[in-house]
Order: structure tokens, then C-alpha cells, then sequence
């Protein structure tokens, strides 16, 4: 949808370089993603470079030269740090910006440390690997993720990335959860596409939609006499065509799974009587193909 609402060409051009601006925002959540993991990795050098200091002040009580080492010696974070093959590919994609930025670990990790999470996870009886990974869990989802200067400069960073967030949240602690001492360094470093598959399923619905436009416009006009034509021009008139390209396009997608995807998207991007202008307009649209028997679906999951 982004790609498609950036597209400013005609349906005769070369989408050669517009395919490429796609596959280039796609790679960009698997960027945001490794970001995110090298961000827990410098929080968590961050306490070890912490606890170092406090033994080497010059009036240091009994406590600093015996500092709580329970975060620093967190299982899944020290998981996270040594995996070799997670850490090459964020120094191969330069995504360790924390160096330059580390103002924004000192913030987190002060926040992190000042916290009753904090409090509790070390003055806790209870050890092991469950204990580190709902720790870790923990500071994420409450003090790291909503962060509103972290989530700043994500924006300033990378425009994108502000859509992308909820998502590579999502992903990343579902992974979070599964990871386990024992699983390979594969496990933290997820594939970016399902399948081939998945990856032309995105390149080819971007193509299609455009070297459909004019055609899915006349449908659409035909439906939509009644409404206002800058909703039409709008993010609302996009998401139309998308889903006209599936209904006419991509005969294994059903109808309804379709139509549910698009009303999301509208929920989420577009305006508050988005998903109900585009649901009655869609659902007129199935109506009359099935009458028709026009671009009907075969495939997984239509029976």
C-alpha cells in the first residue's frame, strides 16, 4: 500500500525501479528488527560497563564493590550478545547505530534501572533461564517499546519504520518467547519472506494493481456514483483497487479474507468511516461477481 500510494507514474512505465523501492521497504522491517537486537545488546553491555564502574569508585560502599551482577549475567541477553551469526549480520547491514547514539541506551538503561521491573527481578529468589527471558520480556514491552524518544528517532531514522514497528514488535517477541538455551543462532535471526512464494505474492500485487489502474478505476467509479470523489482519491480509493486486483487477480485468495485484510489496513491508515465505505462497496462488488460468475476462486481454504 505505501509503495503503491509513493507510486507516481502511469501503467505504460518500466516498474523495474518501483519493484525495487517495494523490495527495499520490505527489507526495511527486517532492518528495524536487527536494530531492536542490537539495541538489547548494547543495553546489556551497558550494565556490565555499569557495575565495572561502581567497583572502581574511590569511596565505594559494600554494595558497589559487590554489585547485583543478575542483569549482566542475564541468559538471554548473553544469548542474544554471543550469537556470532546474529551480530555479522547486523555489522554487515551497519545497523548498530548505538555508538553514535548512545545517549538513547544511557536513557534506557537508566529507566530500566530506576524501575520497580528492575527492582524485583534482582531482589528475586527465583533464578534461571524462564526467569531472564520474562525479565527481558518484561522491560521490552513496558519500558523500551513505548518509549517515546526511542520511537523518534525510529521516525527520524527511518520514516518507514514507524509503520513497521508494530509488526517487528510482534515478531520479535514471539521469538523472544520460543527462544530457548539450547536453540540454534538461526532461531533469532528470522526470514524476512514465508516463502518465494510470499515474496512474489507482494511483487506481483504491486504490478498488477498498477497495470490494472484505469480498469480498476472505471469499476470502481461505476460503484461509487453516490460518493464523494476526493474519498476516491484518497488511501480509500487505493485500497479499492488492491482489493479489486485479489478479487480479479489471485483466484486462491478468498473473497472474505480479502475483504477483512483491507478493512484493517483502512482501520489502521485511513479515516474513522473508512472501513465501512469500503466494506459496502466490496461487498456489492463480490455480490455482483457471484451473480456473474465472474473471476471465480479455487484453491486452499475456499471450501
Amino acid at each position: 500500500m505505501q509503495s503503491l500510494y509513493a507510486f507516481k507514474g502511469h501503467e505504460s512505465d518500466d516498474l523495474v525501479k518501483d519493484e525495487k523501492f517495494l523490495l527495499h521497504s520490505l527489507d526495511g522491517m527486517l532492518d528495524l528488527y536487527l536494530t531492536i537486537i542490537a539495541l538489547l545488546t548494547e543495553i546489556h553491555k551497558k550494565s556490565k560497563d555499569y557495575n565495572s564502574k561502581l567497583q572502581k569508585k574511590l569511596l565505594n560502599s559494600d554494595s558497589d564493590r559487590n554489585p547485583n551482577t543478575k542483569f549482566e549475567d542475564n541468559q538471554l541477553l548473553n544469548l542474544i550478545s554471543n550469537n556470532k551469526m546474529l551480530q555479522e549480520v547486523i555489522t554487515k547491514r551497519k545497523l548498530n547505530f548505538w555508538h553514535l547514539d548512545f545517549e538513547y541506551v544511557d536513557i534506557l538503561f537508566k529507566t530500566i534501572r530506576t524501575s520497580a521491573l528492575y527492582d524485583r527481578y534482582l531482589n528475586s529468589p527465583e533464578n534461571g533461564f524462564k526467569q531472564d527471558q520474562q525479565f527481558v520480556i518484561d522491560i521490552y514491552t513496558e519500558i523500551i517499546a513505548p518509549n517515546d524518544k526511542l520511537f523518534d528517532y525510529f521516525e527520524d531514522k527511518k520514516l518507514t519504520w514507524v509503520d513497521d514497528f508494530p509488526v517487528v514488535n510482534t515478531v520479535l517477541l514471539k521469538l523472544l518467547r520460543k527462544v530457548k538455551l539450547t536453540s540454534p543462532e538461526t532461531k533469532l535471526l528470522p526470514e524476512l519472506y514465508k516463502d518465494e512464494e510470499d515474496k512474489e505474492f507482494a511483487k506481483e500485487l504491486f504490478k498488477k494493481t498498477i497495470l490494472n489502474n484505469s480498469k480498476f478505476d472505471e469499476e470502481i467509479s461505476k460503484k461509487t456514483t453516490n460518493w464523494d470523489t476526493e474519498r476516491l482519491a484518497s488511501l480509500d480509493g487505493l485500497l479499492l483497487k488492491m482489493a479489486l486486483c485479489e478479487f480479479q487477480k489471485f483466484p486462491s485468495i478468498p473473497h472474505k479474507v480479502t475483504i477483512n485484510e483491507y478493512l484493517e489496513i483502512a482501520k489502521e491508515y485511513s479515516t474513522p468511516k473508512s472501513s465501512l465505505f469500503i466494506n459496502g462497496i466490496l461487498d456489492k462488488i463480490v455480490k455482483e461477481y457471484q451473480s456473474q460468475n465472474l473471476y471465480p476462486k479455487a484453491g486452499r481454504g475456499l471450501m
